[in-house]
């Protein structure tokens, strides 16, 4: 019997780890996992373990010398001076012990969610420790080693032959796809981000549409730092509903980094929890009106990892799943046990307070701009569209 939605996760997903002090924690999985069991919105029967890439899945993106120097890394076996060339033992991507191990098996399991969609065994498959969109053909960037959503589009188009729309509302630019499939008409690629005036990676421009056979498939919404949720969703809702038609996909592929929230330490945008209920309804919505349900949502940014991320996470696979109506309260139970360990006090509402930052001076200003840049955005897809009508 097919499933209405598949939730890849496996203990070992935890390994993907730097460091005690690096602001990439997966700890975060284990948090939102715990949540979700606590509502009563996630058992063993929606779980699927996933399977590690193999070498040949990985070179469908990236070069094999890298997927070769990333082994030796993950013996001991790489200089410091050789793996900086390769973007390894970097401040952002520091090499450990194991890492290619820990890092093909997120790819595979982002292959595995989307094993399970296109072989029709579930409408919608989730892997939240997946989303690791600044991964380069031969280099590591961004805290990601191995790139699984560009992996995951290449393994899509040959295995099924599918025309994927990939979905990036991670705070930074999801240029580690972008690039990947620059040239590629039957891939479009959407993100919407904050800004690369102010953060890394400093792409992701309105005018990257994208090159040769490829151009006009490549959608970038960058906005103004400080946007909070009003103009965030406007932006999102108005873009990414006139992309999806002007695409047509088979298949959605959503990253979903929690980073745009005004809690996380590394962006500087004014968002609230509730963007992260929306962002998955118009995926989901989107998702059957083009694509017979196929959705396939990965992980991503994230790094206020208490307060933002389990909330978040959770909102996504209970929208996926058919369960939102369990958003009511958190669980007193998840509260308790884990505000002993929590830096600081746990939220006790779905919701966040009004009074979560204080009146932003430049609102109608940073509102004004983001239009601006939305028009910029569609303008191209109007045109073509008024063009095709007066043929008609």
């Amino acid at each position: 019997m097919k499933l209405d939605a598949v939730f890849v996760y496996s203990d070992q997903l935890l390994r993907y780890r730097f460091s005690e002090n690096h602001p990439f924690n997966q700890f975060r999985l284990t948090l939102t996992m715990d949540l979700l069991r606590k509502m009563g919105a996630l058992n063993d029967s929606h779980i699927i373990k996933p399977r590690s890439a193999t070498d040949e899945e990985l070179i469908l993106i990236h070069d094999s010398e890298y997927v070769e120097a990333v082994k030796k890394a993950s013996r001991g076996e790489l200089s410091e001076s050789a793996g900086e060339g390769y973007g390894l033992g970097t401040e952002d991507t520091p090499m450990f012990k194991g890492m290619h191990e820990a890092s093909s098996l997120l790819v595979g399991g982002t292959l595995t969610a989307a094993d399970q969609v296109m072989q029709e065994k579930a409408n919608h498959a989730i892997h939240l420790g997946g989303g690791l969109h600044h991964g380069f053909r031969g280099k590591a960037s961004g805290f990601c080693i191995y790139n699984d959503s560009s992996v995951a589009i290449k393994y899509l188009q040959e295995t099924y032959k599918a025309r994927i729309l990939y979905v990036d509302t991670d705070a930074h630019h999801g240029d580690g796809v972008q690039w990947s499939f620059y040239d590629d008409p039957e891939v479009c690629t959407y993100s919407i981000h904050e800004t690369g005036r102010y953060l890394f990676p400093g792409t992701g421009n309105v005018n990257e549409r994208g090159h040769g056979q490829g151009y006009g498939y490549s959608f970038n919404v960058p906005l103004d730092a400080f946007t909070e949720d009003e103009s965030w969703l406007e932006s999102y809702e108005t873009t990414l509903r006139e992309v999806t038609h002007f695409f047509k996909p088979d298949v959605i592929l959503t990253q979903n980094g929690a980073d745009s929230h005004y809690y996380d330490p590394l962006t500087h945008l004014s968002a609230s929890i509730n963007i992260y209920k929306r962002i998955p309804e118009l995926a989901h919505e989107l998702a059957h009106e083009y694509c017979d349900g196929r959705w396939i949502a990965v992980g991503g940014g994230g790094y206020d990892i208490w307060r933002v991320v389990p909330r978040a996470w959770s909102l996504l696979w209970l929208e996926m799943s058919g369960q939102s109506h369990l958003a009511d309260k958190l669980p007193a139970e998840w509260i308790s046990h884990w505000q002993k360990k929590a830096p600081y006090p746990l939220p006790v509402d779905w919701t966040d307070p009004a009074t979560m930052y204080p009146a932003i001076p430049r609102k109608e200003e940073i509102t004004e701009k983001n239009r601006l840049t939305v028009e910029k955005l569609l303008y191209p897809l109007r045109d073509q569209k008024n063009k095709s009508s007066a043929a008609d």
